[in-house]
């Protein structure tokens, strides 16, 4: 079988590779100084090919050199001529690659994860025995468009991570297409690699532990392209400055670099970026500073308004609002906003943790990679995130900051159409609300429109290039008109301030969006056993209660359209299909019988707590304990699978009896 020139030479590139890191060429010279000393007569002055393969057999050198050189091809490969994108492969026994995916027009940065130390948390953490459900890590990267998971390993103090991440640096597009980029070029590719670390206990709740951007050119400047980098994690939010952990990464380029820049040009272009992103940064706190200070000049009670102009995401760091959002496109993962803002509300809603009381709310505005790998946030996340869709989506989108009632802090999203209209969008329920304000000026009598949002206060407006500081007589929501173009009723940042520190470019400190992944979540497999399991709970309580209990598979069948139709009511505010499921329904329930059916919505897929809140809900109760005559019991659940492996869970509940007077 005869290879193409590249890909010999990607073969050679390949062999030679796992020779120098094998370090054979020191192996033979040994092999082959013993050789001559021990076992070559005095008349002998010459070595033969044969004899030095030989003495190498009998080391078992070569052995080791085939053990270690496996390639496994993909069977796919064949079907296509087309380069195929990186993938996230692992190493199971390290140093050999499960599988390979290399174009050789390509520069490849792998990073390995070669375990992890000083996890002090989980110094007094047990072994876990095997087949022992236990707290674990995972690991999440993001790198150019690029996203990554590891497998997850227990929780320990030194976490056992053995994984390797093929990240593509670059390509060209145009021009020189096969040219292989060289480390100069690369120097200049600033995009750090994002690393999140999560914690998922043995309920399946996910913790941010850290939050970290490597930064790989330090690779460029290395001997033989590989280095290895001790990576300090520190914890989020009120624990910033705490560590919670070491990680050993192991950095190297593919195909490797002819030639290496050095160490000093590598740690001048770093230090020039550093100086320019800080110079950046203080030009526009001293503007955003005369903003301000010209805003409280239009009214004194301005000082208590919510214009928030900076906040601190998960790491303490404090970045201007503006560079939390992006317009964000999702692929064919989402079709419509109304989706978007459906996929946004189940995403779930956690409020940023707080040590000790007092009731105040901990700041913390998380990255977008955070707030997805986690999948919950407060509702700052989902609306900037929300935010972010529609304007990819290509709406006009603003993120709200202002209150709700009794004073509580809130943000949410506006729209503008090219007719005035304005819609609020609230990013923890996927609701619409069309804001027609009250005209203080009418007369009493006058009849006004009734607000059905529960928004009370607004005191900025801002998206990803616009900053909006209300400065109307009254920030009251209900009165506000949201005239843009109006200074006298919004005063506005300069546009050309927010886009020098909010823009993705060579020197910036905004982290890039990682683009959304599609759902790992089998709705109609999960559905099933959230089904199987709901049945075992209840069967179990009702026998708790010295009930039996008698399913009834067709009347569960029937509960299916119900649970679509609502789905599709919260995604779209239409509701169908109502007619035919009632029409089902009394044709499956006998004269003289009762039904009764509850459905009931959930974020998780965790059917014990499920079925414990179902209890708490005085209609579900009445069902599950039903009694009576011939009494039929049925459950119906339907997951639907959204980007982010986010899931929306409908159960419904039923019974039917014989109703004795």
């Amino acid at each position: 079988m005869s290879l193409p020139p590249e890909k010999a030479s990607e073969l050679k590139q390949i062999i030679h590779q796992q020779l120098v890191k094998m370090d054979v060429h020191g192996r033979i010279r040994e092999v082959l100084a013993e050789t001559i000393r021990e076992e070559l007569a005095p008349e002998h002055q010459q070595l033969s090919t044969e004899d030095l393969i030989k003495a190498l057999r009998q080391r078992g050198i070569i052995d080791d050199v085939m053990k270690e050189l496996k390639f496994v091809t993909d069977v796919n490969e064949k079907k296509t001529s087309a380069p195929k994108p990186s993938t996230h492969f692992v190493d199971r026994e390290p140093p050999v690659l499960e599988k390979t995916n290399i174009d050789p027009t390509r520069r490849y940065l792998y990073l390995q994860v070669l375990g992890g130390k000083a996890f002090l948390e989980h110094l007094q953490e047990p072994e876990p025995l095997p087949g022992q459900i236990c707290s674990t890590f995972t690991l999440c990267l993001h790198f150019r468009n690029q996203r990554f998971r590891s497998k997850p390993v227990p929780c320990a103090c030194e976490p056992d991570f053995h994984d390797g991440f093929l990240l593509e640096v670059h390509k060209d597009s145009l021009g020189d297409g096969s040219k292989m980029v060289d480390a100069t070029t690369m120097l200049s590719i600033c995009d750090p690699v994002h690393m999140v670390l999560i914690r998922t206990d043995t309920f399946g709740e996910r913790t941010l532990v850290a939050s970290y951007f490597l930064e790989w050119r330090s690779v460029l400047a290395s001997e033989n392209g590989i280095t290895n980098v001790p990576v300090e994690l520190l914890g989020v939010g009120t624990e910033s400055k705490v560590s919670v952990g070491v990680l050993n990464i192991r950095l190297e380029m593919y195909p490797q670099l002819n030639k290496t820049l050095s160490p000093e040009i590598t740690s001048t272009q770093f230090a020039l970026e550093r100086q320019k992103t800080a110079e950046k940064e203080r030009l526009f706190l001293v503007y955003a500073k005369q903003w301000w200070r010209e805003y409280l000049q239009i009214r004194p009670t301005h000082n208590v308004r919510l214009v928030k102009i900076f906040a601190q995401d998960e790491n303490g760091v404090n970045r201007p609002v503006c560079s939390y959002i992006r317009p964000l496109r999702a692929g064919r993962l989402l079709d419509t906003p109304r989706q978007a803002a459906r996929f946004v509300s189940v995403l779930g809603y956690e409020r940023a943790p707080v040590i000790g009381g007092g009731g105040g709310k901990q700041e913390q505005w998380c990255t977008l990679l955070a707030f997805l790998c986690r999948n919950k946030g407060d509702c700052e996340d989902h609306a900037n995130l929300l935010c972010s869709l529609l304007l990819g989506f290509g709406l006009e989108a603003f993120v709200c900051v202002g209150t709700k009632a009794k004073g509580v802090p809130h943000t949410w999203v506006m729209t503008c159409g090219t007719d005035g209209t304005i819609t609020f969008w609230e990013s923890l329920t996927g609701h619409r609300y069309i804001h027609r304000p009250v005209n203080p000026d009418d007369p009493p009598l006058a009849e006004q429109p009734k607000p059905l949002y529960p928004y009370r206060t607004i005191g900025c407006i801002f998206n990803h290039q616009k900053f909006f500081g209300n400065c109307q007589p009254s920030d009251a929501v209900e009165v506000c008109v949201f005239d843009l173009h109006d200074e006298s009723k919004w005063k506005p940042m300069s546009g050309e301030a927010i886009k020098s520190v909010c823009s993705p470019g060579t020197t910036s400190s905004v982290p890039p969006f990682p683009p959304l992944c599609a759902s790992a979540v089998d709705a109609a497999v999960t559905s099933n056993d959230i089904e199987v399991q709901l049945r075992i709970l209840v069967s179990e309580h009702r026998k708790d209660l010295g009930l039996s209990t008698v399913w009834d598979d067709h009347l569960s069948y029937l509960l299916s359209p119900a649970l679509a139709a609502y789905e599709l009511e919260r995604t779209t505010g239409i509701s169908a299909g109502n007619e035919e499921f009632q029409d089902a329904v009394r044709r499956a329930v006998p004269d003289g019988h009762t039904f009764k059916g509850f459905p009931i919505h959930f974020v998780y897929r965790n059917a014990r707590r499920a079925f414990a809140t179902c209890l708490r809900s005085p209609f579900c109760e009445e069902i599950i304990c039903c009694r009576g005559d011939q009494v039929r019991l049925a459950v119906r659940v339907r997951v639907f699978a959204y980007p982010e492996s986010a899931c929306a869970v409908w159960i419904m509940l039923a019974c039917k009896y014989r109703s004795v007077l």
